[in-house]
């Protein structure tokens, strides 16, 4: 079961593909963020995803929106994809304990080891204003980030 929309985001330390830690509570009071979990990395719906984010980094990172995505992967593979790539946001490492913050949102695939495509729109005071999941090999409709981006912030 994820989160509900209208619950607590459970905070969580993750590392990013430059191996500094990133507290979820750090944004409270500054910044709304995005969510977003994708299974793995260098794979191909994942990689179209994290592409597309990339190169519209303006609908979902700015002074008052921070972009967060996260995978089992390890930060050192997360460097080798950002730098490929050029992702400049932060990807986020669910290594150890395997998935614990996949489980805690809701969205980690007991059967194959990796996260679902679960993302979530957290306000500043740490609340879900918006929750999808979808399974591993269906990417998802970024417009409908983008639409609860702006209820967010109308």
């Amino acid at each position: 079961m994820t989160v509900d929309v209208g619950g607590e985001a459970p905070d969580f330390v993750l590392k990013d593909q430059n191996n500094q830690e990133v507290r979820l509570s750090d944004f409270r009071g500054r910044k709304a963020v995005l969510l977003v979990f994708y299974p793995l990395a260098f794979t191909g719906t994942c990689q179209g995803e994290l592409c597309s984010v990339r190169d519209n980094i303006g609908d979902f990172q700015s002074d008052t929106l921070q972009v967060l995505t996260v995978s089992v992967d390890s930060p050192y593979a997360h460097k080798v994809w950002a730098e490929r790539e050029g992702y400049d946001f932060p990807l986020l490492s669910d290594f150890w304990p395997h998935g614990a913050v996949a489980q805690a949102y809701g969205v980690f695939n007991e059967t194959r080891g990796f996260a679902n495509r679960g993302t979530f729109l957290i306000d500043t005071a740490g609340i879900v204003r918006f929750a999808e999941q979808h399974a591993p090999g269906q990417a998802r409709d970024q417009d409908a980030w983008r639409n609860a981006i702006a209820s967010l912030q109308s």
